[in-house]
């Protein structure tokens, strides 16, 4: 495919096989991410995709963006390395990555029993045994290369286990798996091309006569003969041809991106020193500092897609046959999705969202093994070797578009430091291993309460510091923070309302950087009908005090690009708007505030605010008479807001939403945008509801939600852990994964494009629209 468009100059520069992308790919397209998320490549004949939201999109739709190609050569290959192919009967085809519907579901469903987590805590003990025989060999040393005398035998050896395939030549194996990478995902050069033929070759054979093997003992243990015996009841679904495919491509995924992940995620740690030793002591942080690892510096940097027909992404016009290289690890640092993406936060509460496992129904089935031995490894070297350093030392990758880890790692310690040889219960097993995503005991954060202010009558003003002196994120206007009130069981979210710190640009780098911030503040109001949280807030809460804290998360998010703001706040809703305004001024756009309350005593930050801002706040006060006309107000701004030249951020109770909303019923989508106190809409009728059932696509399990229950309650009742806060659709804590099927949204989080996307909705409020919803869990 060619393409007569015109071509930035980054775009013609890139170049995923170099040194740039290999050592960083998120940084080496960050100028993509913020200028230009789709772009076409000539060096490589590939729309380049580097946002999150353009991403996840693509997943999403199989029936538009194929993945036929999945496996396909990135670089076409000499006659001579075909010939050398052809002559070992080479013949890899279609498997779960590169498989289309309705195949791919079919088959899928057929081979996913043995991944289910109560058929891989069965591998426990073994990867404990493995970790601990492997460390035993060198902690007396002082230096190590964990990549060859670890990282790579170990899930090598778990995944033929897994697999069923005997593990008496793991050697060959590794290089037969490179070979294969660099076949499929890198650049070989032409001299190359013929002896990463015959491994690839020599790689097939090898496969074959493994399953040949298997057939006469097809009631042994592993994932192949599960296959095996699948295909007695499915044989037009598990063919022959697909389970050879399935054995070559299965050696590879099972230990590749595990070796890979892991030697990432310890060099990723060791370079951030203070997280690594916050992990040594508290190795309850370990099953999301995994999810974090595996998305900051993931072992899957892209993967890849084939259009069906002429479509759009990200607005960008793409056409009939385009081959789509989707940077996923770009998409993990995009700053539109994760609050502050270049910090190490091991606390981060949605890390588990990033992409480097894919998303969907292509999601890797393998991915909760790789979790399991990757919290093993950082168990064991927490505990056992906590004073490990890097090496002096070049890191080196193999050049590919899309498996990514480095291929040695150095390490060194002084022996005589060694916990276990003054404490041999160092050797105990720490942490309990988490099976699937992590948990809110896993992410949460310890905050510490600098000081606490009356800020009006009722509210509360609480600032906020890091209790282990650990960076906090840098957050935007908008976002909320969670908070666990004691033991009550109650979580309340509440806005993020001091400014957050300027961005500063250094020089040579691509873009802003926004220095993290020192500390947090909120204000709480005590609510006359409390369901408990401000109660807390205001009961308990004193300086010095320690809270659980979660986030910072962000549904409340400022657009990209505005001439013109004008933000109106009711009451305690000034909390999000303080920040807005206050970004608005620094970057210079035109704004204003409408402040209403019922009297000036009650009303936060108000006299801050006049001295910040001056005539561009407008106080409404009912009690002075001063009350606000939000009709008129909305009809001022129409005629702008048509024009797209003005968007509307309102915080505050339902009624003054209504008389916003009901202002702005012809206004373009995204120019009026609301954060709610309350909802309504979630409200659970018996009466008006209909039973529908819920399909969860990793599992293969069907759920019926009766009319009296929400899919929330459904869900936990069987055994999954979806966190949830409010209960009402206002958090977003408890949004799950839509992967088909048409949603009621009764949220008050989504916009109105998400909602038509339907890729997502909250578990505690809305519901199908119809009988059924297949879901990504």
């Amino acid at each position: 495919m060619t393409t007569t468009c015109p071509v930035s100059r980054e775009a013609a520069e890139f170049d995923p096989f170099g040194d740039g992308y290999q050592q960083d790919p998120p940084a080496y397209v960050a100028w993509s991410r913020e200028s230009e998320p789709v772009f076409y490549s000539p060096k490589l004949d590939y729309w380049v995709v580097t946002r999150y939201d353009d991403i996840k999109a693509i997943f999403r739709d199989n029936a538009t963006f194929s993945p036929s190609v999945a496996l396909e050569k990135i670089t076409p290959t000499s006659q001579e390395a075909d010939d050398v192919l052809a002559s070992y009967d080479y013949g890899m085809n279609r498997t779960l990555v590169n498989e289309d519907e309705p195949a791919h579901m079919e088959r899928r469903r057929a081979l996913m029993e043995p991944f289910a987590p109560e058929h891989l805590v069965h591998h426990e003990p073994m990867v404990r045994a493995l970790v601990r025989q492997h460390v035993d060999a060198f902690i007396d040393e002082g230096r190590a290369e964990l990549v060859n005398q670890m990282f790579w035998e170990i899930p090598l050896t778990v995944a033929l286990e897994f697999l069923g395939v005997p593990d008496d030549d793991k050697p060959k194996l590794r290089e037969y798996s490179v070979a294969h990478t660099v076949n499929t995902w890198g650049r070989p050069e032409p001299q190359e091309q013929v002896a990463v033929a015959h491994a690839v070759g020599n790689f097939w054979q090898y496969a074959g006569g493994v399953l040949e093997r298997m057939r006469e003992r097809p009631d042994d243990e592993g994932w192949m003969q599960y296959g095996i015996r699948a295909q007695r009841e499915l044989p037009e679904v598990v063919t022959d041809s697909y389970l050879h495919s399935m054995m070559m491509a299965g050696i590879v995924a099972a230990h590749e991106t595990t070796a890979n992940g892991i030697a990432n995620a310890v060099k990723l740690l060791l370079e951030n020193r203070a997280i690594w030793d916050q992990i040594c002591a508290d190795p309850s942080l370990i099953p999301n500092a995994v999810e974090e690892c595996l998305r900051h510096n993931g072992s899957q940097a892209a993967w890849r897609r084939i259009t069906t027909r002429p479509t759009e992404i990200g607005g960008v016009a793409v056409p009939e046959g385009a081959r789509i290289l989707m940077v996923s690890s770009s998409g993990n640092h995009d700053p539109r999705r994760f609050e502050d993406p270049e910090l190490v936060d091991v606390r981060r509460d949605d890390a588990a969202d990033h992409l480097t496992f894919g998303y969907g129904a292509h999601q890797c089935l393998g991915k909760n093994l790789a979790r399991m031995e990757m919290q093993i490894f950082l168990e064991e070297l927490t505990g056992r070797l906590p004073h490990m350093a890097l090496a002096e030392q070049d890191f080196s990758y193999v050049p590919n578009t899309s498996f990514r880890g480095p291929e040695h790692l150095w390490v060194e310690w002084d022996p005589q430091r060694n916990p276990e040889r003054t404490d041999p219960s160092i050797l105990q097993p720490r942490v309990e291993v988490n099976i699937g995503e992590p948990t809110a005991v896993h992410h949460s954060r310890p905050m510490r309460v600098e000081s606490v202010v009356d800020a009006a009558d009722g509210v509360r003003h609480i600032t906020l510091t890091s209790d282990d002196g650990t960076a906090l994120p840098a957050f935007t206007p908008g976002s909320h923070i969670d908070i666990e009130c004691g033991d009550t069981g109650i979580v309340r979210q509440y806005s993020l309302c001091g400014p957050p710190p300027a961005p500063v640009q250094p020089q040579g780098c691509p873009v802003p950087h926004t220095p993290r911030p020192e500390r947090y503040e909120i204000a709480v109001l005590l609510e006359e009908e409390s369901r408990g949280g401000s109660t807390w807030v205001h009961d308990h809460v004193r300086e010095g005090e320690v809270l659980t804290v979660r986030g910072p998360r962000n549904h409340f998010r400022l657009p990209e690009q505005a001439q013109r703001y004008v933000f109106v706040a009711g009451g305690i809703g000034i909390t999000p708007i303080r920040a807005m305004a206050a970004q608005a001024a620094r970057e210079g756009i035109a704004y204003e505030i409408h402040y209403l309350g019922r009297e000036r005593t009650s009303m936060a930050f108000v006299e801050e605010l006049l001295a910040e801002h001056g005539d561009r706040l407008v106080v409404h006060c009912s009690g002075e008479g001063t009350r606000a006309d939000l009709t008129a107000l909305m009809s001022d701004n129409a005629t702008d807001a048509r024009a797209g030249r003005v968007h509307v951020y309102a915080c505050g109770p339902q009624r003054m939403i209504d008389d916003l909303t009901a202002g702005s019923t012809d206004w373009p989508e995204e120019s009026v945008v609301f954060e709610h106190f309350s909802s309504t809409l979630g409200e659970l009728d018996p009466e008006q509801e209909h039973e529908f059932t819920v399909h969860l696509e990793d599992s293969d399990t069907d759920l019926v939600v009766t009319r009296d229950r929400t899919l929330l309650q459904t869900l936990r009742d069987a055994g999954l852990q979806i966190p949830s806060n409010c209960q009402e659709g206002l958090c977003g804590t408890c949004e799950v994964p839509v992967l088909d099927g048409a949603v009621d949204h009764r949220d008050v989080v989504l916009s109105a494009s998400e909602r038509r996307e339907s890729d997502r909705m909250m578990s505690c409020c809305s519901r199908a629209t119809g009988e059924r919803l297949v879901l990504g869990l």
